[in-house]
């Protein structure tokens, strides 16, 4: 697993067309899949942000995608896609929820709602990254690169 600051130092590219497609409304946001203690998924809109090199989202407290990331951590995260721009941008790996007050609160202060503590914070660390990359609409098959932190 890697941080959002480790995927940006070994695919400073990559890593910017994943940050121009979570941010491109203004505020970061996208789809979230998460996994039941059924197995199966379930997919949420969320709002992400990266703070201090990390990849953060704030989950309501009584949902199922905090039930599941606290329970099973496993999370798939999608871009919305830009018709004008249809890039595609995934990332895959396990979510873990931060308790540091001070991470909490800087994370808190850049947030576009107001998480009251009902809110748990978590990380989203990241075992896969996916970019695929069209120049229109038109332009068929994207031009996929992948992404995984080396292993030690």
């Amino acid at each position: 697993m890697a941080s959002w600051s480790e995927f940006r130092a070994a695919r400073p590219e990559m890593a910017a067309a994943g940050e121009e497609a979570l941010f491109r409304s203004g505020s970061g946001d996208g789809l979230l899949t998460t996994i039941a203690g059924d197995g199966l998924p379930r997919t949420h809109p969320v709002n992400v942000g990266i703070v201090d090199g990390r990849l953060l989202t704030f989950v309501q407290g009584s949902s199922a995608k905090a039930r599941d990331l606290t329970t099973d951590g496993r999370y798939a995260l999608h871009a919305h896609v830009d018709p004008d721009r249809p890039r595609e941008f995934l990332l895959r790996g396990r979510g873990t929820v931060i308790t540091d007050a001070t991470t909490r609160e800087g994370a808190a202060g850049l947030w576009p709602f107001n998480p009251d503590d009902s809110y748990p914070l978590v990380e989203l660390d990241i075992e896969h990254a996916l970019l695929g990359d069209r120049a229109d609409a038109d332009a068929w098959p994207p031009i996929y690169t992948s992404w995984r932190p080396t292993r030690s």
